[in-house]
């Protein structure tokens, strides 16, 4: 893709991502952020002013969907779009309304859309049954009894951090558009995990929220993911479906292993301390150990290509259920 056909793409990935209208502040922030960052490791300075552009207005849909005249194009921003949209949980009717828009202006093909929306739809579901929608959550100055819990198993919980780490480092390789949706939903059941090796019930609503916290944006979190395999040439369908060379673009990829592990642990020393870390302390944490995890990044990156070598869409929805 050259980079007006990169600029269309993100264009209408914005687009999506603002689409409801109701993002937070702090979270339209980390995508201008995004936006920014990705125009500066694409080398075009058109990308960095794209969310404004989307923000105030000043670019017209029908104009980007125009730019894209090859197939797989406009089939890959469809499904950026919808994998943008259901990134938080929730498609809202302004979503709704916005991809049916984008489908009939990009009319891509039929076939090939079904086949994704089910892998989408599936992995969305799967989701949602991993962890509990709603479920009675400890009161948050409640820490559990040490006499009625007995404490979790530090390094236990380490491995299953990194080995959630090392997966969600692999997805972020994979070459197919559905591959990053399920990154979001392990981060959730990753928490969850967590919070029950503590004695704490959870709920999607709550993980969510302490995700959101720590700083890490859903809807963003989707975006950075996405926008590094466009500009990275990782994407099947704009690399005319190919994977393109796992190991000539991973060194600049697997962004989601250190996400995901410097996550893992924030998580692990707020339940540790019986919910009792604010807001400020849990993003400072978060950025404190971001560094070293991406410095971990690159030492697992071996282990982390040979996972994405071995990985398919079963295997993932199974992850994702937690069979």
């Amino acid at each position: 893709m050259n980079p007006q056909e990169q600029q269309a793409v993100l264009t209408i990935a914005l687009m999506a991502a603002l689409a409801d209208g109701d993002k937070a502040d702090t979270e339209r922030e980390s995508i201008r952020g995004i936006a920014e960052s990705l125009g500066a490791e694409a080398g075009a300075n058109g990308l960095a002013k794209v969310y404004q552009d989307v923000l105030l207005k000043r670019v017209d849909l029908a104009a980007s969907v125009a730019r894209l005249s090859d197939p797989g194009q406009r089939e890959l921003a469809y499904e950026m779009a919808v994998c943008v949209c259901d990134a938080d949980g929730a498609r809202s009717p302004a979503e709704t309304a916005f991809l049916a828009d984008l489908k009939a202006r990009l009319k891509p093909d039929a076939a090939e859309s079904a086949a994704f929306e089910k892998v989408e739809g599936e992995l969305v579901e799967a989701a949602s049954v991993a962890v509990p929608v709603a479920v009675a959550a400890t009161p948050a100055t409640a820490a559990p009894a040490a006499t009625e819990v007995r404490g979790p198993d530090g390094a236990a919980l380490d491995k299953s951090i990194l080995n959630y780490s090392l997966l969600n480092g692999a997805l972020e390789l994979l070459p197919q558009s559905w591959a990053s949706m399920a990154i979001i939903p392990l981060q959730v059941k990753m928490v969850y995990e967590i919070g029950q090796a503590h004695g704490v019930e959870l709920d999607q609503g709550h993980i969510r929220e302490f995700i959101a916290a720590v700083g890490v944006g859903l809807t963003s979190q989707y975006l950075e993911q996405f926008g590094r395999k466009l500009i990275g040439g990782l994407l099947g369908k704009a690399a005319g479906r190919t994977i393109g060379g796992v190991g000539r673009a991973a060194t600049g990829m697997a962004f989601s292993f250190a996400t995901t592990y410097a996550l893992g642990q924030v998580a692990k020393r707020y339940y540790a301390s019986g919910r009792q870390m604010s807001t400020a302390l849990l993003k400072q944490s978060f950025q404190d150990l971001l560094g070293p995890a991406r410095q971990m990044q690159a030492q697992y990156l071996p282990q982390i290509q040979q996972k994405a070598a071995t990985l398919d869409a079963g295997q993932v929805m199974a992850m994702v259920r937690g069979r």
